[in-house]
């Protein structure tokens, strides 16, 4: 018998639907996997689904297990935790995370598969692709015992990042957001907070992940000379204008940029992508993580669901999607 599911694709810039797909048999060395949750990053999914990759861009923001193209129809998303319901014996009946799009059930080689820790819940491992970003990042940008750090932008990946700065001994750090909300997100994570305007200066290091051309210009005027700034922001089709000729020079400041899709070069000779995901899901036994997560629904309300985040109607950092109680179900569901 032929085995379906049911997956959420985004049929033209602003519009999703649900639809019904086919599974293939799992080969031997391949995993069925049952999705329990799965998230949703205000962020690059949004992008993506207002239609705003730049074309120069489709090959580097394809998804692991992505169907279809830019602008769509396409199948994306990269934050899946699930069940592993068929496969080698080591894993079935493991809770696992996977980089696979929104999906109630699929098939993928064994190795893309991590297992969730036992003392890591579910429901917060879905959250493990975003804290990866932020353990690259801090790769990247190697902070040092007893820095002064910022993170502008309280976004899922600059939360993220701040969550994991406030672990690191003698380091103050400060999470910087033009929603005052945003404070309770910090206390909750171990970090100060301020809006833009009242931000600390004289920083060692900034973490830029606003998206916006105000928070990057605002990131290079928090730093102390020959401070840095690391960029994690994604622009899509965004150009943007710094004010490169004021303090820049004479302060002899840094800006590097950061990206998941490679291992940092500071850990690229001595980690995998698999060790770096392995040790994301590690950091996500830590029950202050659960503050990223601000809302949760059912995989069938995807559709209505996404034009709502994108828009801002919804305010998000990771919005949750479980899938208790879904069958392959039938048909296709839009909305616009």
């Amino acid at each position: 018998m032929t085995r379906m599911a049911r997956a959420f694709w985004l049929e033209a810039p602003g519009r999703g639907a649900i639809r019904e797909v086919e599974l293939p048999v799992p080969g031997a060395d391949e995993v069925l996997v049952r999705s329990r949750f799965s998230g949703v990053s205000r962020g690059t999914e949004t992008l993506v689904f207002g239609g705003r990759v730049p074309e120069n861009q489709y090959t580097a923001m394809r998804a692991p297990f992505q169907e279809g193209d830019f602008p769509g129809p396409v199948k994306y998303g990269y934050l899946n935790v699930g069940v592993v319901e068929e496969g080698p014996e080591r894993l079935v009946g493991r809770t696992v995370f996977c980089l696979h799009p929104h999906q109630t059930r699929y098939v993928v080689p064994a190795t893309a598969v991590t297992p969730v820790p036992p003392k890591v819940p579910a429901a917060r491992a879905v959250l493990a692709g975003t804290v990866e970003t932020a353990v690259n990042a801090l790769w990247d940008a190697a902070p040092l015992v007893g820095d002064r750090v910022t993170v502008v932008g309280g976004g899922m990946v600059g939360c993220s990042v701040a969550a994991l700065l406030a672990r690191f001994p003698g380091v103050r750090v400060e999470l910087v957001d033009t929603d005052p909300a945003r404070a309770d997100v910090a206390e909750a994570l171990g970090a100060g907070f301020a809006t833009p305007g009242e931000a600390a200066g004289g920083r060692d290091l900034v973490v830029h992940a606003s998206a916006t051309q105000a928070g990057l210009a605002r990131s290079l005027e928090l730093l102390r000379p020959e401070g840095t700034v690391v960029e994690l922001s994604w622009y899509g089709d965004r150009r943007v204008a710094l004010p490169l000729g004021e303090a820049f020079h004479s302060q002899r400041l840094t800006l590097r940029g950061s990206q998941v899709g490679t291992v940092s070069p500071a850990r690229a000779a001595t980690r995998t992508y698999a060790d770096r995901l392995a040790l994301a899901l590690e950091l996500l036994g830590d029950p202050a993580l659960d503050a990223l997560v601000t809302g949760e629904s059912a995989f069938a309300e995807l559709p209505d669901l996404m034009p709502r985040l994108a828009s801002g109607e919804i305010p998000a950092l990771c919005h949750r999607i479980r899938y208790d109680g879904e069958d392959t179900g039938a048909g296709a569901r839009s909305a616009a």
